[in-house]
């Protein structure tokens, strides 16, 4: 079982998006069994809320539910439980490392590294382009999906 975890800033956005489009893709494969999937975040200050509205809104029009998902802070004794950590930006790349003591194991990965495009996932907090962030995560996961 492959076992992933998407983290973003404050969970409430991107790494949920990811966690649940990521899911969603794997029911459809009928490869659930294949792999655990979660998202945290690398900062405390969304911990406990749901995810955002618009967030939340984009995967319900792709017929994705996030129900009952709240965000939670990424701990560093959780890196050995994780066989890949896809962060969405290279500032949270950082973070992660800095949580995690670094990434010996080489297992921390930006989502569109898995792609041809490289880069950042857009951040929709400061852009409100929710589209583009789906655009982003759906794209990031398809690939993660065909190479495991």
């Amino acid at each position: 079982m492959t076992r992933i975890l998407f983290v973003c800033h404050g969970n409430i956005c991107r790494s949920p998006m990811a966690e649940f489009v990521m899911k969603e893709l794997v029911r459809d494969a009928h490869r659930e069994g294949d792999f655990y999937i979660e998202s945290a975040a690398t900062s405390t200050e969304e911990i406990g809320n749901p995810v955002y509205p618009p967030a939340r809104m984009k995967l319900a029009e792709h017929g994705i539910s996030c129900a009952g998902k709240t965000a939670r802070q990424l701990r560093g004794s959780e890196y050995g439980r994780w066989d890949l950590m896809v962060g969405m930006d290279a500032w949270n790349i950082e973070n992660m490392k800095l949580i995690c003591g670094g990434d010996p194991a080489g297992k921390i990965h930006k989502l569109l590294d898995f792609t041809p495009r490289h880069g950042d996932v857009a951040d929709p907090w400061y852009t409100g382009d929710f589209e583009a962030t789906w655009r982003d995560v759906l794209q990031g996961c398809k690939a993660i999906l065909s190479k495991f």
